[in-house]
């Protein structure tokens, strides 16, 4: 129903316009008291940069952030991730990830960026805190935040904006007639935008999401997932239709699809009874990290990875590492 509503298909969006126009409202007053220096954001000593999006649900944010930290890595940069940890709880904040933090501490993004990448991860609500518990810990030449375009609280050197392209901004409303967190506008003032998916834009990086294969969260067996049978699949993310989407493109038969809640908790019961006798689940790996301690033999993950085409993406790493070895503008 929210699909239909935020693609402007169901007129309920118009019964939603009073409180879209004190969303707006309200955000743009808190943009604008950042803006005229009534409130002061923290600026950190090493460069900040944020990678967001425009608008509510998934739009394949997470996979730009690792392949970033990827890729600045192998380019000899060190790099650290935080991140609000939505999902999470943690008994105190800020909180540095290891081998041994759960999704219910940290949430299941910041988990799943630290288990691909090995980068640094500190996770806080608020995100100075975690920016600093991050330098106090570590030598790290520059911050990259998991979300936040909206945290006006934390000065960036960076903005980075993720969109769904075949979504894109719906029918172009803030929350929640429509599924905008700002208007499309704000584009104007960012220094990169991403498309996954679709057609890109003028100035906009095209990205696809490939998938390798699929792996045993039991063994870590690697098979293709059009080779598993009986298929059930489930996705807690903030679009499920893209993933079982991404899985029928690959080969595979579904049985059926279950999807569930962005950064929903989930329970072994609770999994398990998503199958029968003789079927295999599938699942997103931001579902599997919080599956791991009690996978069964018969769940598998199909991990993705974010590919960025044409020369854009160079030349934003280029503009990237320049900024780590100069370190911040404003500093």
């Amino acid at each position: 129903m929210i699909a239909r509503i935020w693609s402007g298909e169901s007129p309920l969006w118009l019964l939603l316009l009073p409180l879209s126009w004190l969303y707006g409202l309200v955000s743009g007053l808190i943009r604008l008291s950042y803006k005229v220096g009534l409130k002061r954001a923290w600026r950190a000593p090493v460069p900040v940069v944020v990678v967001g999006n425009l608008t509510a649900g998934g739009n394949g944010k997470t996979p730009v952030v690792i392949w970033l930290v990827e890729q600045l890595t192998q380019r000899g940069i060190r790099v650290g991730v935080v991140s609000r940890g939505y999902g999470g709880k943690a008994e105190r904040y800020p909180l540095l990830l290891t081998g041994q933090t759960t999704t219910a501490q940290a949430g299941d993004e910041p988990v799943l960026i630290f288990q691909r990448t090995g980068a640094p991860v500190a996770v806080s609500p608020v995100r100075s805190e975690a920016v600093q518990a991050l330098l106090s810990q570590t030598d790290v030449q520059m911050v990259i935040t998991d979300d936040g375009l909206q945290h006006y609280a934390l000065a960036r050197d960076k903005e980075i904006v993720v969109i769904d392209g075949v979504r894109r901004f719906g029918n172009g409303w803030w929350l929640p007639a429509g599924p905008m967190r700002e208007r499309a506008s704000r584009l104007k003032s960012v220094d990169a935008v991403i498309v996954n998916g679709g057609t890109a834009q003028a100035g906009e990086i095209p990205m696809q999401l490939r998938p390798g294969l699929a792996v045993n969260l039991v063994t870590g067996e690697r098979r293709d997932v059009a080779e598993l049978p009986n298929l059930v699949a489930m996705a807690g993310i903030g679009h499920p239709p893209r993933f079982f989407s991404t899985l029928e493109a690959c080969g595979a038969r579904l049985l059926n699809t279950v999807p569930l809640a962005d950064h929903q908790a989930l329970s072994q019961a609770q999994v398990a009874g998503f199958t029968a006798p003789g079927q295999t689940l599938i699942m997103t790996e931001k579902d599997a990290v919080k599956c791991r301690a009690f996978a069964r033999d018969n769940w598998w993950y199909l991990p993705v990875d974010a590919e960025l085409q044409g020369e854009q993406p160079e030349r934003l790493l280029q503009a990237l590492i320049a900024l780590a070895e100069e370190g911040s503008p404003a500093h």
